[in-house]
């Protein structure tokens, strides 16, 4: 097996063979542990369609797209097929964007497409283990948590190049738009240490598109309806690509553009929400992404990438709260920049290097005004709040097989995060006769550096029987932290350095040709943001620089079988030992009542994940997903405080018929229990979100490059909310169409 053919077999969403390594055979990139896919149901159904779809190969070192697809013979030779051998027709994956992956899952871009989901939010939550909520309505946030761990314990990737927020790691997940990823690799409990620190419960890596021939371009468009067939927006992408004996070139661009969504109609209005449109809901996002790359041999790949993602937003209000606690916010305008270098080199006949270098620019805008209207900002209630960041570093990661039976690679990783950051407030009690913020604050910043060094040994014991273990060390170093206030001017906060030691080990059995058992243990740590260890939180907490970082301690026993051809059914019992948890507690500073983030928290979360995907027929597949979790907590200060934001029991179900060789139907269910929110005051904790959702699509190819997709969300108009005194979206429709080249 080649060096970058062994690469594509990780990609679970070219959905083709991948074989693990036997005692015979020495490959530096081999696979003990695919990931379970969710892929779209079309591509598990057994049936010759009127046009022939190109079988989706593995992709040769040089980039070459193979004609054939890889099947297990069962020959007994102790290798095992990805539980999605030989299907067809999925985008081509970028494979040096991919990260190490031990279990875990992903979803296909086909997938993505099937059920119209058209941002990163809405896609995760196909996966088991994962589900999707907000970050209680006022910031307008989506939010994902991977078996309970959020946002700042579950690091983000873009084919690879961490989406790190310095100062507080605030992402929105609704921002990513789908149509330019390829993949989205999930991995859950077992991370990598390979991939550098953070990965306390899971990391999540979109993977970009890669061109496969000579032109390789693609259309979208799409409307967006509300509750009953009034206009809400629009989106459209648009990808030209090209590869070419020795290098390849695409560029592609995205808008998703909304004026707003829309409410059930069995929503009550209230004197905050008459109902229809959710009042500033509006979303609009764009982005373009850019790459050329370099194939000069059959082994070796060099890239360079360029993304921009632009996006504006409002925030939609309380329902029920008073004015005086209201918020009226507003982000006009979020950017963010990447500009990255990736590459793979064989060396030998036993190993490869692989590097990494970036340069990541962030910039937000956060508008707080008067009143629902947005027109002034002249109580001490508005300001304007900017973020200008930066982020630049680099990795390098080498491989060597030892032996034939034996495999080691290890990884350095450095990154240096420049948070700068202004405010224009009112100052309480200083009128000064304008509609308009009157006091700027000068300019403050925080600088900090982040390492980390990796092992990571893989073992055949048999040719049935892998071990893989790892080890890093990461550490950090602040170098500098200013805030301002009105009474003090400028100053700096007391600095402090923290490091952490991680450990990880996996065992798996292939106990026949098409089924494998594996049990995990990893215990990862996450540093705390600048945020949790310094934000006044606009005058309501006071810093913690000697805040210490989070640790997990994550067991997986898990159980995968391929029992039919384009099937596959999977389960994984898991248990998560959390500790030095932080959380934000009441605390007296100077005499006064403020929070605190503190280390002041353990808790146990556990659960069970079962999928299963089965293609009856050449007509009929079908399949669906559930998790059930619970998450324990100990907080000796408040013990009214609850774990927000996850349901206990999560899923989907769906059936797929082909009609026709053109025509399909998928009706599906997502559903989930319901889950703790607080009121905004923080001080009443209560249960809220059950839902279950009808779904609809159905899909007309008219050929083998067209097809149309018409699609029905909630059909019922389910009225629900996940947080509290927001609710959630009401019915919806989808139009899309998307060509092919």
């Amino acid at each position: 097996m080649s060096l970058c053919a062994a690469l594509m077999a990780t990609t679970a969403g070219n959905l083709q063979a991948q074989e693990a390594a036997s005692n015979n055979q020495s490959d530096v990139t081999s696979v003990p542990l695919p990931p379970v896919v969710v892929a779209s149901p079309k591509q598990r159904i057994q049936q010759r369609p009127k046009y022939k779809p190109k079988a989706a190969g593995t992709e040769t070192a040089s980039g070459e797209a193979s004609n054939q697809t890889s099947d297990s013979d069962g020959e007994g030779d102790g290798s095992i097929s990805s539980p999605n051998a030989g299907l067809p027709g999925s985008a081509a994956v970028f494979t040096l964007g991919q990260l190490d992956m031990v279990g875990g899952s992903s979803i296909t871009n086909d997938a993505m497409w099937t059920f119209s989901k058209n941002t990163l939010d809405q896609a995760l939550s196909l996966a088991p283990g994962v589900s999707a909520s907000n970050s209680g309505g006022s910031r307008n946030e989506q939010l994902i948590f991977v078996r309970g761990f959020d946002r700042w314990q579950v690091p983000l990737s873009i084919d690879g190049i961490r989406i790190y927020r310095p100062a507080d790691n605030r992402i929105d997940f609704s921002s990513f738009q789908t149509a330019d990823i390829s993949e989205v690799q999930i991995a859950k409990g077992y991370t990598s240490v390979l991939n550098g620190p953070g990965g306390l419960g899971g990391a999540i890596n979109l993977v970009t598109k890669k061109p496969t021939k000579a032109l390789d371009a693609q259309v979208q468009g799409g409307l967006l309806f509300g509750t009953d067939g009034q206009y809400e927006g629009y989106k459209t992408y648009a990808s030209l690509g090209t590869k070419q004996r020795g290098y390849y070139a695409q560029v592609s661009g995205a808008v998703l553009d909304t004026d707003g969504w829309f409410l059930s109609n069995d929503f009550t209005p209230t004197p905050n929400e008459n109902g229809g449109e959710r009042e500033n809901s509006y979303k609009n996002n764009w982005q373009i992404n850019a790459k050329f790359g370099l194939t000069p041999n059959a082994t070796d790949d060099y890239s360079i990438n360029y993304q921009r993602i632009n996006s504006g937003k409002g925030a939609p209000y309380h329902t029920t709260d008073p004015v005086a606690t209201q918020r009226y916010w507003d982000w006009p305008n979020t950017q963010q920049e990447n500009l990255y270098w990736l590459s793979h080199t064989k060396i030998g006949t036993a190993s490869f290097v692989e590097t990494k270098m970036y340069y990541t620019t962030f910039s937000d805008q956060l508008m707080s005004y008067d009143d629902p209207k947005q027109t002034t900002q002249s109580l001490p209630k508005a300001f304007r709040s900017d973020y200008k960041d930066w982020a630049a570093g680099g990795s390098i990661l080498g491989a060597t097989d030892i032996t034939e039976w034996d495999t080691l690679k290890a990884s350095f990783h450095f990154r240096r995060d420049q948070h700068a950051e202004t405010q224009a407030y009112n100052v309480r009690g200083r009128p000064c006769g304008s509609i308009l913020p009157c006091f700027q604050e000068p300019e403050q910043l925080d600088i900090e550096d982040t390492y980390s060094v990796a092992l990571e040994n893989t073992v055949h014991l048999t040719k049935r029987i892998d071990v893989v273990a790892g080890v890093s060390y990461d550490w950090r170093k602040l170098y500098k932290a200013e805030e301002f206030t009105t009474d003090l001017g400028m100053f700096e906060y007391n600095k402090k350095d923290s490091d952490a030691f991680n450990w990880q080990s996996a065992i798996i059995y292939r106990y026949n040709d098409t089924d494998t058992l594996h049990a995990s243990v990893s215990d990862r740590t996450r540093f705390p943001t600048i945020f949790e260890r310094f934000s006044s939180r606009f005058g309501g907490a006071t810093s913690n620089p000697g805040l210490l970082p989070e640790r997990a301690t994550n067991y997986e026993i898990g159980w995968a079988s391929n029992f039919a051809r384009n099937s596959q059914v999977a389960t994984a019992v898991f248990y998560s030992d959390v500790t030095n948890m932080i959380q934000s507690v009441p605390f007296i500073f100077q005499g006064n009542a403020v929070t605190q983030s503190q280390n002041v928290g353990d808790g146990n979360f556990y659960g069970v994940e079962f999928s299963v995907d089965y293609a009856v027929s050449d007509k009929l597949v079908v399949g669906g997903n559930v998790t059930w979790l619970q998450r324990d907590v100990t907080n000796p200060t408040n013990p009214k405080f609850e774990l927000t934001g996850v349901p206990e029991w999560k899923g989907i179900g769906y059936l797929t018929y082909q009609i026709t060789d053109a025509w399909s139907v998928t009706p599906s269910v997502e559903f989930a229990n319901d889950r703790w929110t607080v009121t905004t005051d923080g001080k009443n904790y209560y249960r809220t979100g059950t839902f279950a959702l009808a779904n609809l699509q159905t899909e007309y190819d008219f050929d083998e490059r067209t097809s149309l997709m018409l699609a029905a969300r909630n059909l019922f108009d389910d009225n629900y909310q996940l947080a509290d005194g927001y609710p959630e979206m009401g019915r919806s429709y989808y139009a899309n169409m998307r060509w092919k080249f």
